[in-house]
C-alpha cells in the first residue's frame, strides 16, 4: 500500500467521491471553446481538439485528474469524435463515459433558470453514475421528430452559413437505415438532442464495432455536414446507445419538444 497516497479512514465521503471519480471519464469535442471549465469539473478526461491549439493554462494539471488532448481533423461535428473515441477505446472503456460538447452549459439548463455551473455538471455526472444509470441525456429538454428531424431550427437565420447542411431537413429515418439495417420508425425519441451525455460502458458495448465503424463511415461521408447527417446523429444516440440490437425506445407518439 502506497501510504504517501492513503487516506484517513474517516473521511468516507471524499473517498466514496474518489472512487466514483475514477469510474468516470470525460470524452470532450471541443473546436474553439475556452475549456477552463474543466478544471472546476475536476474528471479525468480526453479532449478531442479540432480547432486552434489549446493553451495548457485553461486544462486541469496533471497527473490527477489526467486530462489527454488529441488532434483530429475538423470533420463530422461532435458525432465524428465520440465515435473515433469508442473505436478507438473499445476494449478499454472506463464504467461511464460523458460525452460532451466543447461548451455543454448552454444545453443543461432552460434559459430561465440559473445555469448549471461546472461544479454541478460534476455532481450530475457523479450521481447519475453512482445511481447505475445506464444512459443519461444532459440537456434539460427531450426532442419528438419524425423522419426528417421535424420540428427544427436548422433554418434559422441567425445561424445561416455556420455549416453547409443550413435550411435543410435532418435525414434521421435515412441514417437510422443506414445504421441499423432495418426499416426507420414514423417518429423518434432523442433524450441527448444536443450531443450531450453520460453512457455506462455495457451500453456502449452492447453493440460490436462493426456497428461502430458503420456509423463513423457515414459520418466520414459527410465530413462538412452538408447532408446534416451529424444532426441526425444527435437524433439517434438513444438509440444507439438501447443496450440491445433492438432499437427499442426510439419511437414515440406524439412530435414536438417535451
Amino acid at each position: 500500500m502506497n501510504l504517501r497516497n492513503a487516506r484517513p479512514a474517516t473521511d468516507m465521503t471524499t473517498s466514496a467521491q474518489d472512487m466514483q471519480r475514477s469510474k468516470v471519464e470525460l470524452v470532450v469535442a471541443r473546436y474553439r471553446e475556452d475549456l477552463s471549465w474543466l478544471r472546476e469539473v475536476g474528471l479525468p478526461c480526453r479532449v478531442y481538439n479540432k480547432g486552434p491549439q489549446i493553451d495548457p493554462a485553461t486544462l486541469p494539471p496533471g497527473p490527477t485528474p489526467e486530462t489527454r488532448v488529441i488532434a483530429l481533423p475538423n470533420v463530422g461535428r461532435e458525432a465524428h469524435t465520440y465515435l473515433t473515441h469508442i473505436l478507438a477505446h473499445y476494449h478499454n472503456l472506463p464504467q461511464y463515459t460523458a460525452l460532451l460538447q466543447g461548451n455543454p452549459f448552454a444545453h443543461l439548463a432552460p434559459p430561465e433558470e440559473p445555469g448549471v455551473t461546472p461544479q454541478g455538471l460534476r455532481q450530475r455526472l457523479l450521481t447519475l453514475a453512482a445511481k447505475g444509470t445506464p444512459f443519461a441525456g444532459l440537456a434539460w429538454f427531450r426532442l419528438r421528430c419524425d423522419g426528417l428531424g421535424r420540428p427544427h431550427d436548422l433554418a434559422d437565420p441567425a445561424k445561416e452559413g455556420r455549416w453547409k447542411g443550413w435550411g435543410k431537413d435532418i435525414p434521421v429515418a435515412r441514417t437510422f437505415e443506414a445504421l441499423f439495417r432495418a426499416p426507420a420508425p414514423k417518429e423518434f425519441l432523442a433524450r441527448a438532442a444536443t450531443g450531450n451525455m453520460l453512457v455506462r460502458a455495457e451500453r456502449i458495448l452492447a453493440r460490436p464495432e462493426e456497428f461502430y465503424r458503420r456509423a463513423l463511415a457515414l459520418v466520414a461521408s459527410d465530413p462538412d455536414d452538408a447532408d446534416n447527417t451529424g444532426h441526425a446523429f444527435e437524433r439517434l444516440w438513444q438509440a444507439i446507445f438501447s443496450g440491445s440490437e433492438s432499437t427499442a425506445g426510439t419511437v414515440s407518439s406524439r412530435s414536438g419538444r417535451i
